[in-house]
C-alpha cells in the first residue's frame, strides 16, 4: 500500500512539474517570438491557460493528500480526543458532500462542453471541465481515507488535526529565539 502511495505521489509531482515547465516554456517562448521576431504561436496562450487550470486542480489534490490546506484548529485542539474524532468526522462528511456537488457539477459541465471546441487549439472543452471530475473523485477518496484513519486507527486523530505552523508564527518566534541565544545570527 505504501509503495502504491509513493508511486502516486511521485506521479502527481511529475505531472505538476511538467505542467509548470510547459506553461513557462510556452509563455516565455511566445514572448520572445513576439518581441524579437514579431510573430507568435497562436495556440500558446490557450494551452498555457489550460495547463494552469490543470495545475491548480492537481495541486489541490496534492495539498489535501499532504494536509496542507488552510485550517483553523484552535477549537478542535481544546476538545477531548473523543470529541476531536466527532468534530473531524463531521467536517470530513461535510467535505465529502461538497465534493459530491463539485463532481455532479463538473460531470454536467463536461457533458455540456464535449462538443464545444477551444478557439485556437480546436481541443474539446470537455478536457478543461473534466479536471473537476478528476479532482473531486481523488479528493473524495483521500478524505474518506483520512476519515477511516481518524475513526479506526489509534492516535491517528492527533496527526490528522495537527495543522502546520504558519510562516508568520515562525517569523515572530525567530526574534525571541535569537534574543534568548537559541537561534543563529
Amino acid at each position: 500500500m505504501t509503495k502504491l502511495a509513493g508511486i502516486l505521489n511521485s506521479s502527481i509531482k511529475m505531472i505538476l512539474a511538467f505542467l509548470l515547465a510547459a506553461m513557462a516554456i510556452l509563455v516565455f517562448g511566445n514572448v520572445i517570438l513576439r518581441y524579437v521576431f514579431n510573430s507568435g504561436i497562436t495556440w500558446s496562450e490557450e494551452m498555457s491557460r489550460f495547463f494552469f487550470i490543470w495545475l491548480i486542480f492537481i495541486g489541490a489534490i496534492s495539498a489535501l493528500k499532504d494536509r496542507e490546506h488552510l485550517g483553523v484548529d484552535m477549537f478542535v485542539k481544546k476538545l477531548s480526543p473523543k470529541f476531536q474524532k466527532i468534530a473531524y468526522g463531521i467536517s470530513g462528511i461535510l467535505v465529502v458532500c461538497i465534493l459530491f456537488l463539485v463532481l455532479d457539477g463538473s460531470w454536467k459541465m463536461t457533458l455540456l462542453n464535449l462538443e464545444s471546441k477551444a478557439s485556437a487549439t480546436g481541443m474539446s472543452l470537455g478536457y478543461i471541465y473534466g479536471i473537476g471530475i478528476v479532482m473531486s473523485v481523488c479528493m473524495i477518496g483521500i478524505t474518506l481515507f483520512h476519515l477511516y484513519r481518524a475513526l479506526f486507527e489509534k492516535n491517528a486523530i492527533d496527526e490528522l488535526i495537527k495543522s502546520k505552523e504558519s510562516e508568520e508564527e515562525l517569523m515572530n518566534s525567530l526574534p525571541h529565539q535569537i534574543a534568548e541565544g537559541d537561534g543563529r545570527r
